[in-house]
């Protein structure tokens, strides 16, 4: 019998490493070794929140593919629909470490094994036996076969019923062209229920300004709830029942802004499968969002339930004075 999971999700897990001293990456001599990849964030993420969550994806044969492998059953998640194949490897990145800014950051991922994801991986059972799925665009632009993965997924989670979540991650330099980044990840919106764009994403993607201007052209395609990130500003969000804006969470020092979007999907996707209302869900996403610059890992700042309480306790607390 399949197991039952709060969410799913796929895409391209990767080893990374992360700079331990600033400078230019090619003087860099010193770095940690860690797990990487939006969905993978994400899913790590929501398995601390004590959600069952499963990840499908293809690794190599190879010291990286056993690492991801390994470090992804050590955070409890599904592994039972992860293959391996022989014929590619699996890709890797490496961060620099900056004072202040988002880090430079250099893939090694072209023909990766997991660029190779098709239809013929996807499992009917799997997937049913899931609530939630969350997709980014990312994998849609890994290759063609990846992208007729995304948009079966998305469609056959949506005709059984279950909430379907699309962060875009905009990745510019893995598109041909702007213009097909913009009309694959558009398409892929209208297949979605819960649409998590930054604000510059969303302006890009629309053409337009405000997040009210950018939720109200998601909404008039299908999507149900759109939730714009404002970086440290917070969050807006709006359906057709309800908006609003909600506030940012305060933090002493941003040691790195990778993996906050993919902190902040954890937040919003966890309180809405708990059925917070849409504020608190929000506010949530705030939460996990500012503890993930907190750390230099993608990852390592994403809490568990008990750290996410304490954390947001701790910033009602220091507003109040």
């Amino acid at each position: 019998m399949t197991k039952h999971l709060n969410a799913v999700t796929f895409g391209e897990p990767m080893a990374m490493f992360y700079a331990n001293e600033t400078g230019p990456l090619h003087e860099v001599f010193s770095f940690s070794k860690g797990l990487a990849g939006a969905e993978s964030n994400v899913a790590v993420g929501l398995s601390r929140l004590e959600h069952p969550t499963g990840y499908v994806t293809k690794l190599g044969q190879d010291n990286f593919g056993t690492f991801i492998a390994d470090a992804l059953n050590k955070e409890n998640i599904d592994t039972s629909h992860i293959s391996v194949t022989k014929e590619q490897s699996t890709g890797m990145l490496i961060k620099s470490k900056v004072i202040s800014g988002d880090p430079k950051v250099e893939y090694f991922r072209k023909h990766s094994a997991a660029s190779r994801l098709s239809l013929t991986d996807f499992d009917e059972s799997y997937f049913a036996a899931a609530d939630h799925l969350h997709a980014t665009s990312i994998s849609a632009a890994l290759s063609q076969s990846c992208r007729e993965f995304s948009v079966h997924a998305m469609d056959f989670m949506k005709s059984k019923g279950r909430t379907v979540s699309l962060d875009p991650n905009l990745r510019p330099s893995l598109w041909p062209d702007t213009e097909t980044m913009v009309s694959t990840i558009n398409d892929l919106a209208t297949r979605c229920h819960w649409f998590l764009p930054g604000l510059n994403e969303g302006r890009i993607l629309t053409g337009l300004d405000t997040p009210e201007e950018i939720a109200d052209y998601y909404l008039a395609r299908n999507v149900s709830l759109v939730v714009i990130k404002l970086g440290p500003e917070g969050a807006y969000y709006k359906s057709a029942q309800e908006e609003g804006y909600v506030k940012g969470f305060k933090v002493d020092k941003v040691i790195d802004t990778v993996g906050a979007g993919d902190g902040f999907a954890v937040g919003v996707i966890s309180g809405l499968l708990e059925k917070l209302p849409v504020p608190e869900a929000v506010k949530r996403g705030n939460a996990i969002g500012a503890l993930a610059v907190l750390s230099p890992g993608d990852m390592d700042g994403l809490p568990t339930r008990e750290r996410l309480e304490q954390f947001m306790r701790q910033n009602v607390k220091t507003n109040a004075r």
